[in-house]
C-alpha cells in the first residue's frame, strides 16, 4: 500500500512535465520546416492572400496554421520592381488574385496541400497547412527552385 501511495504522488508530481513532450504532429512539423530550412526556403506566419480575416494567421477548422514557404530571390536587377502577385486555389483551378495573370507552371503543379502561390518583391512562395510530409515540401522546393530561376531570367 505504501509503495502505491509512492507511486500516486511521483505521478502527480510528474504530471506537469509531460505537458513538454512534444506531439507527433509537432514533431512532423518541425521536421519539415527543419528540411524546408536545410535546403534553402525559409518559414513564416502570414495571411493568405484575399482572405480578409484581419489577423496575421489564418486557421484551419482542426487549428492548423497556415505557414508561408518561401525562397529568397535577389534584387531585380534592373530598376523596375517585381510586382507582387498572388494565385489562389479554388475548386481545382489556380485563380490570380488581384490580377488577370495566369500562373506560372511552376505554380500550377504545387502539390493539392497548396493554398495558395505568391511572388512579392524578395521572395516568392506558397501558402499552405504542412500536410503531406517531408515529401511534399521537397515537391515544394522543387517547384519554388524552377519558379526563382525564371524569375531571375
Amino acid at each position: 500500500m505504501k509503495y502505491l501511495l509512492i507511486l500516486f504522488v511521483l505521478a502527480i508530481a510528474l504530471a506537469p512535465l509531460s505537458h513538454f513532450i512534444p506531439s507527433k504532429r509537432q514533431r512532423e512539423i518541425a521536421r519539415m520546416r527543419e528540411y524546408a530550412a536545410v535546403h534553402g526556403m525559409f518559414v513564416e506566419f502570414r495571411a493568405v492572400p484575399g482572405r480578409d480575416s484581419g489577423r496575421s494567421r489564418d486557421r484551419d477548422s482542426a487549428g492548423h496554421d497556415t505557414i508561408y514557404y518561401g525562397k529568397r530571390l535577389p534584387p531585380a536587377k534592373t530598376r523596375a520592381r517585381r510586382v507582387a502577385q498572388a494565385w489562389l486555389y479554388d475548386n481545382g483551378a489556380w485563380v490570380a488574385h488581384d490580377s488577370r495573370v495566369e500562373a506560372p507552371a511552376a505554380v500550377k503543379q504545387m502539390p493539392p496541400q497548396v493554398l495558395a502561390a505568391g511572388i512579392d518583391e524578395a521572395s516568392c512562395g506558397v501558402y499552405w497547412r504542412e500536410s503531406g510530409g517531408v515529401g511534399a515540401v521537397e515537391q515544394i522546393r522543387q517547384l519554388l527552385e524552377v519558379w526563382a530561376g525564371e524569375l531571375r531570367a
